[in-house]
């Protein structure tokens, strides 16, 4: 059965095809999991379980971070091979057991010492042990997004997130149990795990993770500031569903969450245009010459109308058609959170350019940049969160988010123009030296 299926994810009949394709259709499923989650609770639990599952998504894609320690761009543009597989493979099983006791840590205080109860705390983390699932596939579809077969990746992060999405769903509608259901995603992604992304790497990847304790530290100290902004950022762009848990109710966070989805879903399927071409942006980057250069900095423009095309088209859709489909999707009446939705989407649109943008500053290895951008911003999210949830509410909420994503993305699009027309001074100068 598992050469069957390793079969099946590797056939192909263009692999270059199959990546776009796939990756778009990897993003939507990624997409579509929490509303679909989301719209099928409303109507069998209620909102207030709508709202605990909210906060517990958002929580443990928190924690996914740290999993993930911000080291699958670094791997995926590691085409030089600076560390092996076996070294990205002991890493991630570390960050992975971190990522597990934080969260365990995180629940038990927030059990203990807060407002949170045992049933929202074993939702929690059990999500979070599904979000660690996926933190540790990644390091294997980094490795054959690095062996040109990205598609094989995009394949079985699908199949788990699809599988992910009918057990909740199925299980919910059953036993309309939160903890049952929620129990019933985290064992599907378990064994998805290892029927997909485990299985398919066997072709691929060295499955024995090597603990070479002196590259992991290299790795550590490299990738921290890559982890700690990407951390930074998943915390900016949650601080309102943060703020609402802290101060709000569980009804006002369902509702929240739902206004945000197509704000998300924007950043989405911005990241799906241009995860495939991360390998071609490093090959570029390091041809270190004038066409090169030259043909990085089209793709760049090309990316940034198409996230601006993307963003306009959100605003409009938002402004006419949005709250009416979303209050049938979801089954609750959001009528009066219109405006809330557009300024949502305002910000969705400056998150897709500032995940962009960072991205670019990976490729070209200016990550500590980032942790000044990020950390800035988080330190803004923290001491305004409170005075914006609490005396506009919702409207607080949506703006807060708005002003953030909006200020991030110009600090990331600074520092990339900055370092871009530095590399091109530098091309020019050293191309008429070469002509003397």
């Amino acid at each position: 059965m598992l050469t069957s299926i390793r079969k099946i994810l590797e056939k192909t009949n263009n692999v270059t095809r199959s990546a776009y394709s796939w990756n778009a259709i990897n993003a939507i499923i990624s997409s579509l999991q929490s509303p679909i989650i989301l719209m099928v609770m409303t109507r069998t639990n209620g909102v207030y379980d709508a709202g605990v599952f909210s906060i517990a998504f958002a929580i443990a894609t928190l924690m996914l971070f740290i999993g993930l320690y911000g080291l699958r761009r670094f791997q995926s543009s590691d085409i030089n091979e600076k560390y092996s597989f076996g070294e990205y493979h002991g890493m991630r099983v570390l960050s992975c057991s971190s990522m597990l006791f934080v969260s365990l840590i995180y629940c038990i205080w927030s059990t203990c010492f807060g407002s949170y109860s045992i049933e929202k705390a074993i939702v929690v983390f059990l999500i979070c042990i599904a979000k660690c699932c996926q933190a540790y596939s990644d390091v294997y579809h980094g490795c054959m997004q690095q062996k040109g077969r990205l598609d094989v990746a995009t394949k079985s992060s699908s199949a788990r997130y699809l599988a992910e999405m009918v057990a909740y769903v199925l299980v919910l509608m059953i036993t309309r149990d939160l903890i049952i259901s929620t129990a019933a995603y985290a064992v599907a992604s378990i064994l998805f795990l290892l029927l997909t992304s485990v299985n398919a790497g066997k072709n691929y990847c060295y499955y024995r993770p090597e603990f070479n304790w002196k590259q992991i530290k290299m790795m550590t100290i490299e990738g921290f500031p890559l982890f700690a902004s990407l951390f930074l950022n998943m915390y900016i762009s949650n601080a309102p569903k943060y703020a609402i848990d802290a101060y709000l109710t569980e009804e006002i966070q369902a509702i929240y969450n739902m206004i945000f989805m197509p704000a998300f879903m924007v950043m989405l399927i911005s990241n799906f245009i241009f995860n495939p071409i991360l390998t071609t942006y490093a090959e570029l980057w390091l041809a270190k010459t004038e066409e090169q250069f030259g043909k990085l900095k089209r793709h760049i423009r090309k990316q940034i109308i198409i996230v601006a095309g993307l963003s306009v088209l959100g605003l409009l859709i938002a402004y006419t058609i949005a709250v009416p489909i979303l209050s049938f999707v979801f089954g609750v009446d959001l009528g009066d959170y219109k405006k809330e939705l557009f300024v949502v989407m305002i910000g969705g649109g400056a998150l897709a350019y500032a995940t962009y943008f960072s991205t670019i500053i990976t490729v070209i290895r200016l990550q500590r940049k980032l942790i000044v951008c990020y950390g800035i911003v988080a330190v803004l999210a923290q001491v305004l969160s409170k005075f914006f949830v609490l005396n506009y509410g919702m409207m607080g909420a949506a703006a807060m988010y708005g002003v953030l994503m909006i200020l991030l993305a110009v600090m990331l699009f600074v520092i990339t123009v900055w370092r871009l027309r530095k590399e091109d001074r530098m091309l020019q100068e050293e191309s008429v030296s070469g002509r003397r």
